[in-house]
């Protein structure tokens, strides 16, 4: 797997998440997950700019659209929300990476992909 910025956490979730899969559908998983996936350092960078130019920029990129709107509203949280955010922005990225595991396995295992 070539996943930039991939963590060990993140490879050991594929791995576990990709167990009993053939070669064919692991390769079109990892083409859909890639496509899906965000970078922890991408991550880093749209909280650095949810900080200082676009509250809650972190939370739309991950498809939190509530809490973007909250973050906008609200200054990121008083900018603490914002903080935050950019301490935690590894588990922010994992979170939704494994949302994306998800989504990509099924449409791998709902595709016919042969």
């Amino acid at each position: 797997m070539s996943l930039p910025g991939i963590t060990p956490q993140e490879y050991s979730y594929l791995q576990t998440a990709t167990n009993g899969l053939n070669e064919q559908q692991v390769r079109t998983f990892l083409m859909i997950y890639s496509s899906k996936r965000k970078n922890p350092s991408d991550m880093l960078l749209f909280c650095v700019i949810g900080l200082f130019l676009v509250p809650g920029l972190q939370r739309f990129i991950v498809n939190q659209i509530g809490m973007g709107i909250l973050y906008l509203f609200t200054g990121g949280l008083c900018l603490i929300g914002s903080i935050v955010d950019i301490i935690n922005h590894k588990e922010l990225a994992f979170e939704h990476n494994q949302r994306m595991v998800f989504e990509s396995l099924q449409m791998t295992r709902m595709g016919n992909f042969q």
